[in-house]
C-alpha cells in the first residue's frame, strides 16, 4: 500500500541546491507559446562546470520507493533538468512546483524500472532501452533545438545537469512506452462499430468550426489533488505568457499522449475534447493561450494555433480590377468607368493573366484580394462570387469605393478533410493505450510503499 511520509529537511536542502544552481545560470531564451527552445547554447569559449553532488547533500535521502532510494542530489538534478528543458523561468513561487514535479517523475520512473526489471526476469525478455537508443533520442532533441548533441549536452552541463540525469529520463520513457505497446498494443481491438460511431460524430460536427490546438493536462491524481493541479497550471500559464515555449512545457508537464510531440493535438472538432474545454475554445482567438480549465481528471491548458470555419462554408480566392470613384460621382463618370471595365472583361482570360492584362488599360488598378469566407464578403461581391466559376470574371460592380471587376481564382470547402478509417483507428488505439498506461501507473503507486523525507 502506498504511503507518503513527509518531512522538510532533506527536500528543503534539495530545493535550496536547485535554487542556487538556477539563479546563477544563464536565462533561457524567451519564446512565444507556439515555438520551442530549451535555452541558449553555451558560448564556444565557456568551459561548462562539471556537475557534481553538492557537499553534504549527496548522501541525503529525499524519498524511498519500495527499496530504492532517491537522493536529494537526484532530486536537485531533476529539478535543474525540468527548468532547463521546459523554458520556464525559476522563481521563488514556482520552484515548489518544480520540486513536486521532479519528485513525482522520479518516483514514477523508479516504479517503472522496478516493474520492467521484474517482467524481464520473469519472462526472460529485454525491454529496457540500450545506450544507442537513448543517444539517438538525445540527438533528436538536440536537432530540434538547432544544436549538435555535444552542444546540447554542454548546454545542460553549463547548468549543472549531469548527462546521466537526462539519460535516465529518456531510458524510462522509451522503455515504458515499448512495454505498454508490446503488452497491450496487439491485444487492443478497435471495432468497426467504434470507427463508424466516430465517423458519424465527425460528419455531424463537420459544419462546425474546427480548432488546431496545443494541449497540456495536469493530472490531479498524479500531483496530489485538484488544488495542486490548479496551482501548478496557473504558474505554467503565467510562465508561458512571459515566453516559456508551449511545446517544451507540454513535454515536461502534460499527462496526455500528445506530450511526446509537444502537446500538438492537430485539428479537433467539437465533441473530441471535454465539454469544459470546448466551451473555452469557442471563445478563443488564434494565437491565444487559455487560462487553466478544470476537468474531471485534472486541469487543461490550451494554445489555439488556428481556427477554421465548418465544412458547410465556402472559401473563395479573389482578384479585382478597379477604377476609383467617389460615392457622389456623376452619372457620366460612372457610365464611363462601367464601359471601360466592360470592354476590358473579355480580354481577361484567367486569374494568372489578370494583372498583366489590366496593366495595358490606363486608369485602372488590379490586385489580389486574398482568400475569404463567402459569407463574409460585401453583398455585391458575394452575389457575384456565388455565380462565378473559377477563372471567371464578373460584370462591373459599383461600390462606395469605385467600379470593380472581380475574378474567382479558387474555391473550396472551409472544413478540412475528414479523417479516414485508418486515421480514426490509430487515434482510438492511442487513446486506449494512454488510459491503460495511466491506470497501470496508478495501480503501481497504490501497491507501492513510498516514503518522502
Amino acid at each position: 500500500m502506498m504511503r507518503y511520509l513527509t518531512g522538510p529537511t532533506a527536500r528543503s536542502a534539495a530545493f535550496a541546491c536547485a535554487l542556487a544552481a538556477v539563479t546563477v545560470a544563464p536565462q533561457a531564451v524567451a519564446q512565444q507559446p507556439g515555438s520551442e527552445a530549451v535555452g541558449t547554447a553555451p558560448a564556444e569559449s565557456e568551459a561548462p562546470a562539471a556537475p557534481r553532488a553538492p557537499a553534504g547533500l549527496s548522501e541525503s535521502v529525499a524519498a524511498v520507493v519500495n527499496d530504492d532510494i532517491i537522493s536529494t542530489y537526484d532530486l536537485a538534478q531533476r529539478m535543474r533538468l525540468l527548468i532547463a528543458t521546459s523554458g520556464v523561468q525559476p522563481t521563488q513561487e514556482n520552484l515548489q512546483q518544480f520540486q513536486r514535479e521532479a519528485l513525482v517523475s522520479l518516483v514514477d520512473e523508479h516504479l517503472q524500472f522496478q516493474e520492467l526489471r521484474r517482467v524481464e526476469k520473469e519472462q526472460k525478455i529485454e525491454i529496457l532501452a540500450d545506450d544507442a537508443e537513448v543517444n539517438e533520442e538525445i540527438a533528436g532533441m538536440a536537432q530540434g533545438n538547432n544544436m549538435q548533441a555535444e552542444q546540447f549536452l554542454a548546454f545542460l552541463s553549463s547548468r549543472g545537469i549531469g548527462v546521466d540525469t537526462l539519460k535516465q529520463q529518456i531510458r524510462a520513457q522509451i522503455s515504458w512506452s515499448r512495454w505498454i505497446q508490446g503488452r497491450y498494443g496487439s491485444r487492443l481491438r478497435v471495432g468497426d462499430d467504434q470507427i463508424a460511431a466516430t465517423q458519424a460524430l465527425l460528419a455531424a460536427q463537420a459544419s462546425k468550426p474546427q480548432y488546431n490546438i496545443g494541449e497540456v493536462l495536469i493530472d490531479a491524481n498524479r500531483v496530489g489533488g485538484m488544488p495542486q493541479a490548479m496551482a501548478g497550471a496557473q504558474q505554467l500559464v503565467a510562465q508561458m505568457q512571459q515566453g516559456a515555449p508551449f511545446p517544451a512545457v507540454a513535454r515536461q508537464f502534460s499527462a496526455l499522449p500528445t506530450a511526446a510531440n509537444g502537446g500538438d493535438a492537430g485539428w479537433v472538432s467539437p465533441g473530441e475534447v471535454p465539454p469544459e474545454v470546448q466551451a473555452v475554445l469557442e471563445q478563443m482567438r488564434p494565437g491565444q493561450l487559455s487560462q487553466p480549465i478544470p476537468v474531471k481528471d485534472g486541469v487543461y491548458i490550451l494554445y489555439l494555433r488556428d481556427k477554421r470555419a465548418g465544412g458547410d462554408s465556402t472559401m473563395v480566392s479573389l482578384k479585382q480590377v478597379a477604377i476609383g470613384l467617389a460615392q457622389g460621382a456623376s452619372a457620366e463618370d460612372e457610365a464611363a468607368a462601367r464601359a471601360k471595365l466592360a470592354a476590358l472583361k473579355p480580354q481577361i482570360k484567367d486569374c494568372a493573366s489578370l494583372e498583366a492584362t489590366a496593366a495595358k488599360t490606363q486608369g485602372v488598378i488590379a490586385g489580389d484580394l486574398g482568400e475569404a469566407e463567402l459569407s463574409d464578403l460585401a453583398p455585391q461581391f458575394r452575389e457575384a462570387a456565388e455565380k462565378l466559376q473559377v477563372n471567371q470574371v464578373s460584370d462591373p460592380i459599383r461600390t462606395g469605393a469605385g467600379m470593380h471587376l472581380i475574378a474567382v481564382c479558387g474555391r473550396h470547402s472551409a472544413g478540412g478533410a475528414q479523417a479516414d478509417k485508418e486515421q480514426i483507428e490509430r487515434r482510438l488505439r492511442g487513446q486506449q493505450l494512454s488510459m491503460i498506461a495511466r491506470r497501470y501507473m496508478r495501480d503501481l503507486r497504490n501497491s507501492a510503499t513510498i516514503e518522502t523525507k
